[in-house]
């Protein structure tokens, strides 16, 4: 019994296949969606729009890694510290007043950008924090590392903050900062901000 039925579905399958009436159905303005051809279809068409999302997504994140800098990885030692030790532009200097007087310097981060950018390889870390003996301020020493193809040196400056009440977090990450600041100009970051400031 069941083989009889699932004989005469097949003929009914075929017969379908092969009728004219189908023709008519996919040629149709206004689409059937009872008709499993035309469902395949629009899958069909569905894939392909997806296919082509999926690879403009790719195509972008292509353009948005080509954008990632890299030209520090893999220098010579050399051609990092050259890079370094051209003038910062003064769209990236700030000016502070002390004791009267303006002082040039460059923000920390983006003394960190300018080293991400030149080389990537660079590490840093805190030495030592030091509090003076009458609590009234703080020094930090940092240290900065360059990682070259054929060399690897390093820089330790300090930086001092006073301690406030308020800011009593905020006077260690100034110490920081400044300690950091300086210790890349060691290696010729913003040095030259130091000497316009002597002359």
């Amino acid at each position: 019994m069941a083989s009889s039925i699932f004989k005469s579905l097949r003929r009914s399958t075929a017969v379908f296949s092969s009728s004219p009436f189908l023709n008519q159905i996919s040629s149709a303005s206004s689409p059937l969606k009872t008709c499993g051809c035309l469902q395949m279809q629009k899958k069909s068409s569905f894939s392909n729009a997806a296919t082509e999302d999926r690879e403009r997504r790719r195509g972008r994140e292509d353009e948005e890694n080509d954008d990632i800098p890299t030209e520090g990885i893999s220098r010579p030692m050399s051609e990092i510290l050259k890079q370094l030790n051209k003038k910062v532009p003064d769209s990236l200097i700030s000016v502070r007043s002390e004791n009267g007087f303006s002082i040039k310097y460059i923000p920390w981060h983006i003394v960190n950008r300018i080293m991400n950018l030149h080389s990537p390889e660079w590490s840093g870390e805190v030495r030592n924090v030091t509090y003076s003996p009458d609590g009234k301020s703080v020094t930090v020493v940092y240290r900065v590392t360059l990682h070259g193809t054929d060399a690897e040196i390093y820089r330790e400056s300090t930086g001092t903050a006073l301690l406030e009440e308020k800011g009593f977090g905020d006077a260690v990450q100034k110490a920081e900062g400044m300690a950091f600041r300086r210790a890349c100009a060691r290696l010729g970051l913003g040095l030259h901000l130091y000497h316009e400031d002597m002359s």
